[in-house]
């Protein structure tokens, strides 16, 4: 079987058992045809140490970042393990070799005046600006990623009850609640994009009536930045949300919920807590965590001898 059918195979097989994503696996794609480019002109023992030494030189020399080749290793390692597994063939020198982690960058959230000021500024009464102002306040109060927003369908949206249906990472649905700011600026578009005569399903379209691309959205967003003085894109609107609303409720479980994150240490990382905090919400939640008040003078213990 050639270099390229097995890697179509592998990929079919994520996609029936992991359900990934069609970009999930593109990126796969790349990531693992970078790696079988690299073995056509690796001269040495393409099962060796020293050959993925060398193409983790390669790739940083080309500038490519430590969470970037973390993710290409992480493709790697499952490619490596469906060989295995497949084709009896040995890969264990390469795969137990890690990158040394590197600290997380995270975006500085604009605070939550700048950001309303930055909001209130966009003009709904042209049609651009109503689009913006309802993407922008949609990412912000329901904390939607990029491919969420671009994805949405008028099917999903619930203004009765003041809920989204959004389609997430693995094709995995959630519910989350419309803010009244949203709503008011959703209503507004889409009582001017049904004026446009278009019948695309997707919420946000273009002046031609096509759903917006994820570069299409990311653009008009860095433009209102840009406007603003401001570096403005998606992921730093819902970081924003995560960010407000964790400092307003101290709920972490709820927003690792409406992030539609699996793991909690996901969301730990990703609304930049510390330890001390994560602590001190548990000590205010946990029954068992809570340290029991010494009994007053002169006042008998609750528990009985």
């Amino acid at each position: 079987m050639s270099s390229t059918a097995e890697l179509d195979a592998y990929l079919a097989q994520l996609s029936q058992l992991r359900r990934l994503s069609p970009r999930t696996l593109d990126a796969y794609r790349r990531d693992l045809t970078l790696w079988q480019i690299h073995l056509e002109r690796y001269e040495g023992d393409v099962r060796s140490r020293a050959c993925l030494e060398d193409f983790i030189a390669t790739r940083r020399l080309q500038g490519v970042g430590t969470r970037s080749l973390q993710r290409q290793l992480s493709a790697l390692r499952g490619y490596l393990h469906y060989r295995q597994r497949e084709h009896q063939e040995s890969w264990e020198a390469l795969l137990d070799l890690q990158l040394r982690q590197s600290g997380r960058k995270l975006p500085l959230v604009p605070d939550v005046d700048l950001l309303g000021q930055l909001i209130d500024r966009l003009d709904p009464s042209t049609r651009l600006g109503c689009r913006d102002r309802a993407m922008v306040e949609l990412i912000y109060s329901s904390g939607l990623r990029l491919a969420e927003l671009a994805g949405l369908q008028l099917d999903d949206i619930d203004f009765s009850q003041s809920l989204l249906r959004v389609t997430g990472k693995g094709g995995k649905t959630r519910i989350l609640p419309l803010g009244r700011k949203a709503q008011v600026a959703l209503r507004a578009w889409l009582a001017m994009r049904t004026g446009s005569g278009h019948d695309t399903p997707q919420v946000f379209i273009g002046p031609r009536g096509q759903a917006l691309s994820h570069r299409s959205i990311q653009l008009r967003l860095q433009r209102i930045g840009q406007a603003h003085d401001l570096r403005l894109y998606p992921h730093l609107l819902r970081h924003a949300f995560a960010s407000h609303l964790l400092e307003s409720s101290g709920d972490l479980r709820a927003v690792q919920e409406l992030l539609g994150h699996s793991q909690i240490s996901t969301t730990q990382i990703y609304t930049h807590l510390d330890f001390q905090h994560l602590a001190g919400v548990y000590d205010r939640a946990h029954p068992r965590a809570q340290s029991r008040r010494p009994a007053a003078p002169g006042q008998a213990d609750d528990d009985p001898a």
